[in-house]
């Protein structure tokens, strides 16, 4: 899983299982805590991109001529992502 889409989904699936009537109790339990480790995952993920943010609206003046972005601030993510360009 590369994207926090195909991250969420997967969590979605994970716990469309854990309500099944037909999931054995230890199925429902690994499913139970790879869920908890992804979305800990996921939220450190959005604790980083909202970190990320933060630094771009705090800029002087986002977005001027003068001053461009900082495109760095997310190789991070793309390499995360597989999607380094």
């Amino acid at each position: 899983m590369n994207t926090f889409e195909e991250k969420l989904n997967h969590l979605e699936k994970l716990t469309a299982d854990i309500k099944r009537s037909d999931i054995s109790l230890e199925d429902a339990l690994k499913d139970f805590e790879e869920g908890i480790k992804l979305a800990a995952g996921m939220e450190k993920e959005l604790d980083q991109i909202e970190g990320k943010i933060q630094i771009l609206m705090n800029e002087p003046h986002p977005m001027a001529k003068d001053n461009p972005p900082e495109m760095e601030l997310f190789n991070d993510e793309r390499e995360l992502n597989g999607t380094r360009k």
